[in-house]
């Protein structure tokens, strides 16, 4: 029997997102994305994580490889922490 609630697939995505955008904001200058995966555990959830917050239209991501937070991202993880 399990004793451990399972966490969803989107709630650890959540997670994700949230671990990156606390990264890049703590430091707010443009991070390179090998930068970001190597601080998160899996590189792909790093990656897809990047991905979902580009889509969200709340981080930049260069072609040269470098990602930083909107505007937009750092007021709303302000006033929702």
């Amino acid at each position: 029997m399990q004793t451990k609630a399972t966490r969803s697939l989107d709630e650890q995505d959540a997670d994700t997102d949230r671990a990156i955008l606390t990264m890049l904001l703590a430091d707010p200058i443009p991070w390179k994305t090998d930068e970001v995966v190597r601080e998160l555990a899996d590189p792909r959830d790093a990656e897809d994580g990047l991905s979902r917050l580009y889509a969200a239209g709340l981080i930049h991501r260069l072609s040269t490889g470098l990602v930083f937070t909107k505007r937009e991202a750092a007021r709303a993880y302000a006033v929702g922490g």
